[in-house]
């Protein structure tokens, strides 16, 4: 009788006090919230741009761009369309990203180590070198190697001779360039399927090592497979590579290859802010492995940078890489600022032609999502390596 009144009351009570009703009901009131949003926004837009006469949609890429662009690694005239120059500008934008990710990684993990370092004068250093670039905004840190440094370089007469017939100067940084001729694709070939062996070898040696306990030398391995079958092809293939050096001359250097200051000054200033922040992130994560570890490792005979290499740096990934991913990400959003300088990233190229076309909606409906691309396609790596790197029961 008692369960039968229970339902009864429970029968009685309200919807709206019924927990379940009253979560889907706020749901889809947020939702409907949402919509009618979105649509106010999206009629408000149209209405807006048809007043002001102004044609919606992407078609404008197909015209012609009319403008240089200084700093390309695809092909690229003034005749080109506006969509030739976004990619441009893509190109642009992933390279110096992709540069600055590698060098502000490897630096990051130097000056990282550098701060537990027991040689009190490399501790400071690198203290201060944290201390400095993490507390400055990116923008004078580009300012600071745009105007500051490479703009006070000696002129192209006056340049600056470096090793290999390479120059440096106010103009950029002039290096020898490969010229690849005929019958040159037997080396490209060799050198991926040195790449590829490499990894064999490493896998193979690591899975031996598991089994065994048995160390390969698994580096000088990998270094005469990249040198050693390229080298091999190259010979093979009747050295079909030549080096066109860059010439110097009275007003300017002809030949070779030439990085231009903007370039080298966005790539140089994300490199170094960012790595200062990724040295706290690898010094946080080696705090973070148990002091036992290192224990361990000195009583079984390990160097330190035997033991730091093989025991603590393994186990500190798995702390390092969840914060390492948004650094990787702050990069590449930072890009953005090349337009300081005048480099034509992503950002900078799609100015020009929002100012040229008056197409505000479709510029930055593309350059949200050509960096939300970035970002996401960065965050799944990252989270796959992050993956790999766990730390797996035996």
């Amino acid at each position: 009788m008692s369960q039968d009144v229970i339902r009864d009351e429970s029968a009685r009570v309200p919807l709206i006090y019924d927990p379940r009703v009253r979560s889907i009901f706020f749901q889809v009131l947020l939702v409907v919230l949402l919509a009618l949003g979105v649509w106010w926004i999206v009629d408000n837009t149209i209405e807006n741009l048809r007043r002001s006469n102004i044609s919606t949609g992407f078609a404008f890429l197909r015209g012609r761009a009319g403008f240089d662009i200084s700093d390309r690694l695809i092909d690229y005239t003034s005749d080109s369309s506006y969509g030739r120059a976004l990619l441009v500008g893509i190109a642009n934008t992933l390279a110096v990203a992709a540069a600055g990710i590698v060098t502000a990684t490897i630096l990051g993990f130097l000056v990282g180590i550098g701060r537990l370092s027991n040689n009190w004068l490399i501790r400071k250093l690198a203290m201060v070198y944290v201390e400095i670039f993490r507390n400055i905004p990116p923008l004078l840190v580009i300012l600071f190697w745009y105007q500051g440094v490479l703009a006070v370089l000696p002129s192209v007469r006056d340049s600056l001779s470096l090793p290999l017939g390479s120059y440096l100067n106010n103009r950029g940084f002039y290096f020898p360039r490969l010229v690849w001729e005929p019958g040159s694709g037997l080396i490209l070939a060799g050198f991926i399927a040195a790449i590829v062996l490499s990894w064999y070898v490493a896998r193979r040696a690591r899975a031996r090592q598991m089994a065994t306990g048995e160390r390969f030398p698994v580096f000088l391995t990998s270094v005469a497979l990249i040198v050693g079958l390229p080298l091999l092809a190259y010979v093979v293939s009747g050295m079909p590579i030549s080096v066109d050096y860059p010439q110097k001359g009275t007003f300017n250097l002809t030949g070779g290859t030439n990085v231009r200051p903007e370039f080298l000054s966005l790539y140089l200033a994300l490199s170094f802010y960012t790595a200062s922040f990724i040295a706290e992130i690898v010094r946080a994560g080696i705090m973070g492995v148990p002091k036992g570890q290192t224990e361990a490792y000195s009583a079984l005979g390990l160097r330190s940078n035997d033991g730091l290499r093989l025991v603590v740096i393994p186990q500190a990934m798995r702390i390092i890489i969840p914060p390492l991913t948004s650094q990787y990400l702050n990069l590449t959003k930072n890009s953005s600022l090349a337009v300081a300088i005048g480099y034509p990233d992503l950002y900078a190229v799609g100015g020009t032609i929002l100012n040229q076309t008056g197409q505000a909606i479709e510029v930055v409906v593309i350059f949200m999502t050509v960096y939300l691309s970035i970002s996401i396609i960065t965050s799944l790596l990252m989270n796959w390596f992050n993956t790999k790197m766990a730390l797996k029961e035996r």
